[in-house]
């Protein structure tokens, strides 16, 4: 069924004479066809949704995004953008005009227009460059902008004679994150008065040059930024944290900016770990934000803070319930929070009273919501499964009635046999029961034997929910003709804190026996062909694969990991994020208390007992988890002569994100498994 790269018509015309042709499941050209929808973001008078389409472009290599309004009287959408160059963080304004950032104009701008698409104008003036993000005031009057602004000195600074030296010198930790290298600038906030719908001038730097960054890297941006209610306050989450400080800690903390007085105060003093997504309620009189309560934690549970700004009282609304919250607003009359939180492998929408406490789930059913926002008597939510790609949903807030608004893939979608997910619980070897996602092929035949996936999940505190991958799309190895048993193991959210929390100090324990519960569970089934089975994962799922490669006892025929944690002891000397490595595996290797952890937990400790094949794939630019992790794994099975390849992607980071990389990954990914098991 997979040819190779080279012979892949990269075109839209192939895609859709592909499905023409009787191809009638998913495959990997066709998962990048989908249309990527995101946001569902409400006017202000309630009446129209704005949302965003990515649209992937295989041969050129690029994704495009955009915009598209929603009726909600009409009940159909518009396009409102059609340009060969994205249109990006889009929000309503005043009078339901939409401002959005855009590069149509080479560096990344701000403009605005009508809801119809028209009267497009640039806000800010070209001089205006490195713009990362932008929040405007409740008046239209004033913005934010994120600017990328130089706060270091660099080695060209020091030696400007030498201008063809590479060199860098670091005296300090977090030189990297994530995915890049850090650089002589950061990420500043610079208010702008705005003046006849145009920005320009230096503006004023409320972080007034300070090396740290003004939203949360890597990936916090303007929804960390809120003004207050008459606009004369800025308040920001931001960990103002440099070097081994931040590479420790994930103490944010949210911070008030007057603008008349310039003057800077923390507002949530005492609160020890992240502190972020700060709200301000449309009366002005409260302030809301997520937060959680141990420092260097960044899987504890996230509870809703509620503050009276008048008397600076603070009410912890979630601290009774045993859930953690994702996403949450609050209703125009403060009277209620609406948020999404995991719920036993999905993620649902939960109303909160604010004056009791009480909370009351208000859907449920085998899908993802993935955000929300109020309309009159209804909520719009953006809600994805195992099988279908994200679409906007209304939610009656009557009735609780569910309603789809967007099909944005039908045209594909209805073309395609699609896999069949069925929830099971089973025991696990400690004797508690545990939610295994299956996920069967299309035309499923019960007297058939399948070869059969085991999904191991990374995070690793991240729930095997009804996410829609893009990579790790569980439909897609299903259409393959693969069942996939994807196990809520130990030390995933949606099933209490304690199951969260039982994965950290413990990853080669519960967690791995959970996966081969799940397995054995697996091989009684008759359509599971138990001498056929392979194990897949990333992050931490490719670091199971390494553990159950030196201790699955023969029940396992291949393995593919991606970005896996092979070495405990060189992971911890190259990642960034100690805090990290701190909670969830003690800390230091080489303090003698944590020899034995290292000992048990390390899957490069039991590579004396490999005897698998094994894919191995790794990003060149992952600093979470460096690529000679992958390295050493791929080395390791070499030098035992087994049966292994090592796929390396130079420019890529802890996931494969161009389209022309991914395709390569899929066809490598099926190719090996075919390989084994079939």
């Amino acid at each position: 069924m997979f040819q190779k790269i080279t012979r892949i018509v990269l075109s839209t015309i192939f895609l859709s004479s592909f499905i023409s042709l009787g191809q009638n499941v998913l495959t990997p050209e066709i998962l990048l066809n989908l249309k990527r929808l995101s946001g569902g973001k409400v006017s202000q008078d309630g009446k129209k949704v704005l949302f965003e389409m990515n649209q992937i472009d295989v041969q050129n290599n690029r994704g495009n995004v955009d915009l598209y309004v929603y009726d909600l009287a009409s009940d159909k959408y518009t396009q409102i953008t059609k340009t060969p160059f994205s249109e990006m963080e889009a929000n309503w304004g005043k009078n339901n005009e939409i401002w959005f950032l855009t590069t149509e104009k080479e560096t990344v701008q701000v403009f605005k227009m009508n809801a119809d698409g028209s009267d497009k104008k640039q806000i800010t003036s070209p001089e205006l460059k490195d713009i990362d993000g932008y929040k405007l005031s409740p008046s239209q009057n004033k913005i934010v902008l994120i600017r990328s602004v130089k706060t270091s000195q660099t080695l060209a600074d020091k030696y400007p004679e030498l201008k063809k030296a590479n060199a860098r010198i670091e005296d300090d930790l977090m030189y990297r994150h994530w995915s890049s290298w850090s650089d002589e600038n950061s990420k500043q906030l610079f208010l702008y008065d705005i003046k006849e719908n145009s920005v320009s001038g230096a503006g004023i730097n409320i972080l007034e040059n300070e090396k740290y960054n003004g939203v949360l890297p890597p990936f916090g941006g303007s929804e960390g930024i809120v003004f207050s209610s008459n606009g004369d306050k800025i308040m920001y989450s931001c960990k103002k944290k440099i070097g081994k400080e931040f590479a420790l800690s994930t103490n944010s903390e949210i911070y008030e900016y007057t603008i008349a007085t310039k003057e800077t105060k923390t507002l949530t003093t005492g609160y020890n770990g992240y502190d972020k997504h700060p709200v301000i309620t449309k009366s002005g009189k409260s302030l809301a934000w997520l937060s959680m309560a141990r420092d260097g934690y960044e899987a504890d549970k996230n509870n809703i803070i509620f503050r009276d700004l008048a008397t600076g009282k603070d009410r912890n609304l979630t601290a009774k319930h045993d859930i953690t919250v994702d996403e949450f607003m609050v209703s125009p009359d403060e009277k209620t929070i609406y948020f999404i939180a995991p719920a036993k492998g999905t993620s649902q929408i939960f109303s909160l009273d604010i004056k009791t406490g009480n909370i009351k789930q208000l859907t449920s059913g085998q899908f993802d919501f993935v955000s929300i926002e109020y309309a009159p008597n209804q909520l719009i939510a953006a809600r994805q499964s195992m099988i279908a790609p994200t679409d906007l949903y209304s939610i009656d807030l009557k009735t609780n009635k569910i309603k789809q608004l967007t099909a944005v893939n039908e045209a594909i979608l209805s073309k395609l046999t699609l896999p069949t997910v069925k929830e099971e619980w089973i025991k696990t070897s400690d004797g508690k029961d545990m939610l295994v996602w299956m996920v069967y092929p299309p035309n499923f035949n019960a007297n058939k034997k399948y070869p059969t996936l085991l999904y191991c999940q990374g995070g690793p505190q991240s729930m095997v929910s009804q996410f829609f991958s893009y990579r790790w799309n569980l439909a897609l190895m299903a259409s393959n003709d693969y069942i996939v048993v994807a196990p809520n193991r130990r030390g995933l959210p949606g099933f209490g804190q304690k199951w969260n929390e039982d994965i950290s100090k413990d990853w080669g324990g519960q967690s791995i026996r959970d996966y081969l519960s799940a397995t054995d569970f697996a091989k009684t089934l008759p359509y599971v062909d138990g001498d056929k089975m392979g194990a897949v994962g990333a992050s931490y799922g490719g670091y199971s694969v390494y553990f159950l490669a030196g201790n699955h006892e023969g029940r396992f025929k291949t393995f593919i990991s991606h970005c896996g944690l092979f070495n405990l002891e060189s992971w911890y000397g190259t990642t960034e994020e100690l805090f990290f490595a701190n909670w969830d595996n003690y800390g230091p290797y080489w303090l003698p208390e944590n020899k034995e952890y290292y000992e048990k937990n390390s899957p490069h400790k039991f590579v004396q007992n490999w005897d698998t094949p094994i894919l191995v794939i790794h990003g060149g630019m992952d600093f979470r988890v460096p690529e000679a992790e992958g390295m050493q794994a791929f080395q390791a099975a070499q030098l035992k002569g087994l049966k292994s390849k090592y796929l390396y992607f130079p420019t890529e980071s802890h996931w494969v994100s161009s389209p022309q990389n991914s395709l390569i990954w899929q066809n490598e990914f099926f190719e090996w498994l075919a390989g084994d098991l079939k």
